[in-house]
């Protein structure tokens, strides 16, 4: 039924930026919080960002003033701004939203940063 499609993943030199977009499909209702994780080889998922429908956001300290993490509710669309790119960006990195207890992911888009 709900469905999370991410896309905008792929190969980018270090300092070079990236906008990552999620789209939701099948659904009523906007969701309450939406967000973006990332997973890289050998280690475990870790948050990037979260947005919450009024539009609060929550970033890992490391990533503040690099990343931007954005909504727009009509197009049912989550989006990351990766900027200043770090090879230790590299990651698969998954959309995630949350509505009435309720978690969805996305499969993952891989972001590879080259040096």
């Amino acid at each position: 039924q709900e469905q999370l499609v991410e896309s905008g993943g792929g190969l980018v030199q270090a300092g070079g930026s990236l906008r990552l977009s999620c789209a939701a499909s099948g659904i009523i209702f906007s969701y309450d919080v939406m967000g973006w994780y990332r997973q890289a080889r050998g280690k475990q998922r870790e948050l990037v960002a979260t947005i919450t429908r009024a539009g609060s956001t929550n970033y890992a300290d490391s990533l503040k003033g690099r990343f931007l993490i954005s909504r727009d509710d009509a197009k049912n669309t989550v989006y990351l701004q990766m900027n200043s790119l770090k090879p230790e960006d590299t990651a698969v990195y998954y959309c995630n939203a949350w509505r009435y207890g309720r978690n969805y992911w996305g499969t993952g888009t891989l972001v590879t940063v080259s040096s």
